[in-house]
């Protein structure tokens, strides 16, 4: 009996796939526990149109990404601190320091845990600095430091 799966089940498949289960089951296990429901040509369409629909959703938010990324490699930041001899801050600049720079300047939320740094900054000039807008899409963003 084919079978269109509602939920994840380890060892069986996972949502939304159609499989094949023996009769037994399909109808005394997996449909009576709504972990699955019967394979009709109405079910599979309104799968194929839900598939559809969240492909589609996922491409628009791709794109929105892609833009903000364009957007944001275009963005340049500059931080006026106190620094010390060779050019070393008192302090540093983290990638908190960063967003809130971004919300006050671009008025633009971004998360300080997309804001990609190895090490806060701690030396006068210019870095760039990593920003993960979405999976596999990234931008990089001027922040430059200067002496106040």
């Amino acid at each position: 009996m084919k079978v269109i799966l509602l939920k994840d089940i380890k060892g069986t498949g996972k949502k939304g796939e159609i499989i094949n289960a023996s009769d037994g089951h399909a109808r005394n296990y997996l449909i009576p526990r709504g972990l699955a429901k019967e394979a009709t040509d109405g079910s599979v369409r309104q799968l194929e149109h839900q598939n559809a629909a969240k492909e589609k959703r996922a491409q628009e938010e791709l794109d929105e990404a892609k833009a903000l990324a364009e957007k944001i490699n275009t963005f340049e930041i500059t931080f006026k601190t106190k620094a010390g001899e060779g050019g070393r801050l008192f302090g540093s600049i983290t990638n908190k320091d960063v967003a809130e720079m971004i919300k006050k300047k671009y008025s633009l939320d971004i998360d300080k845990k997309k804001i990609v740094m190895d090490q806060p900054i701690r030396t006068l000039g210019t870095t760039k600095v990593t920003i993960k807008v979405y999976p596999k899409v990234s931008a990089e963003l001027k922040v430059q430091v200067i002496e106040e």
